[in-house]
């Protein structure tokens, strides 16, 4: 559950922090694959938004039975660790129980350290590993105890007899650091939306076919019901505009009825420039099936159109935050600042759905692609395999680009109730402000 690693961002001693805690619940805390994945992508948040991190320390190292598929990639948790003190983000290590071999690192790179008396065990190699390593019968306290390292070693900064007292250390460590954000802040006093966030349970499709007008939803996040939109009557299957969120102020690109044209694109690309323009963070509400295919739409330049839309999300350099409410297909995701583009956070709706196409379309292209095989190849193509194929490829695409399923792979940062998006976006914005707010002057070749 969880890879055995809760990770967030939460305020210690009114600091907004980066907090990783494993669950030792689950094969001790021991580290797999996916809790390898959910690790660096929280130090890549920290380092980012400049977010001190606090790590809640109780791992058995690696799972040995996936080791080959951890061992080479794990040393990154190490680098990010040390990068980020070189950055000058504080780290720290709240010890409460067994830190083993690659576990134990954590605690020897964090700037602060401290271990929890009788519970805490910090070393390389554990007793059994002493024994068949060198043949020594090892005692653990004497080995990595916390009175050990506290009096003998000197890894622990501080010494904490339960882990009550680790907690108060730590939150004590956190309010000496002086933090202070690099952003801006607020623009404005934050005012509530003049519409309930629970409509947007009935606003919010089942289907990411139902069209949804993002004016609806933006009505029920933003402050004061306030958007003051950009471009309203060109390229209206994108929406963008201008708007303050819990009193930040953010330009927003929001998909209506799915399908982009190059209008969408071009539109999209001017709103990106001038909110670099203005150092304005980017909200992106996903609600794509991609950019349109076709030859009147090829011919008139649908791929350097929507280069240059990629173009400015790429090289824009204000935080993003991206929310997934619908659908996300194809270089539609790109171009509405998908994981590939390194928005700063991302979420989804629980109703969102992420693939290169959709299931029925996806299932259809290969179908076309076997009969055309077939022709070419000069035999019958075969109508019930066919059938069969196309229903598998469909029920696959289904649940694989399903909210949950993509999720639990960290192609987002969680999946979250519609009814919370507007404090969602709150927490986002009030964290990447912990670092500077800036935007890029000078951008790529536009093709024209």
């Amino acid at each position: 559950m969880g890879a055995s690693i809760l990770t967030g961002i939460g305020v210690v001693s009114g600091v907004e922090c980066m907090i990783l805690a494993h669950d030792p619940t689950v094969r001790s805390g021991a580290m797999n694959p996916f809790t390898l994945k959910k690790n660096l992508r929280a130090l890549d948040i920290a380092r980012e938004n400049r977010l001190p991190v606090v790590y809640l320390v109780e791992s058995a190292g690696a799972d040995l039975p996936t080791q080959s598929e951890l061992f080479v990639d794990a040393g990154k948790i190490f680098q990010k660790l040390t990068n980020l003190s070189a950055e000058g983000v504080p780290t720290i290590a709240l010890v409460f129980g067994n830190s083993t071999a690659g576990g134990a690192y954590v605690p020897g790179m964090c700037d602060y350290c401290v271990l929890v008396d009788g519970q805490a065990k910090v070393f390389l190699g554990g007793p059994p590993l002493v024994k068949m390593a060198t043949g020594e019968d090892a005692d653990d306290e004497q080995l990595g105890g916390a009175r050990m390292h506290a009096e003998v070693s000197g890894l622990a900064d501080m010494f904490a007899v339960d882990e009550r007292d680790c907690i108060r250390i730590g939150r004590e460590i956190v309010a000496d650091l002086g933090w202070r954000k690099l952003g801006p802040g607020l623009s404005s006093v934050p005012e509530e939306p003049l519409y309930d966030s629970e409509e947007l349970l009935g606003i919010t499709p089942e289907n990411f076919r139902t069209p949804v007008d993002p004016r609806e939803i933006l009505a029920r996040v933003v402050d004061g019901s306030r958007f003051s939109e950009y471009k309203s009557r060109y390229g209206t299957s994108l929406v963008t505009g201008w708007a303050t969120i819990h009193g930040f102020p953010v330009g927003i690109l929001a998909n209506h009825r799915g399908v982009m044209f190059s209008e969408e694109a071009k539109k999209a690309a001017e709103f990106i420039l001038l909110a670099n323009q203005t150092d304005t963070p980017l909200i992106f509400l996903q609600n794509t099936t991609g950019y349109m295919v076709g030859t009147s739409y090829e011919q008139g330049g649908i791929i350097k159109d929507g280069a240059k839309m990629i173009n400015a999300v790429a090289n824009s350099t204000v935080p993003h935050i991206t929310i997934n409410i619908g659908a996300s297909f194809g270089a539609g995701n790109y171009g509405m600042s998908g994981r590939a583009y390194d928005p700063r956070l991302m979420f989804a709706w629980v109703n969102a759905r992420l693939a290169v196409m959709g299931a029925q379309q996806l299932a259809g292209v290969l179908s076309i692609v076997g009969r055309q095989a077939a022709e070419s190849a000069g035999r019958e193509f075969d109508l019930d395999a066919d059938a069969r194929q196309r229903l598998a490829i469909e029920e696959q695409i289904e649940k694989e680009s399903h909210a949950f399923f993509t999720t639990a792979r960290i192609y987002d940062d969680g999946v979250i109730d519609p009814r919370d998006t507007r404090t969602v976006l709150g927490m986002a914005l009030s964290a990447v402000h912990s670092q500077v707010i800036e935007g890029r002057r000078g951008f790529g070749v536009f093709r024209m």
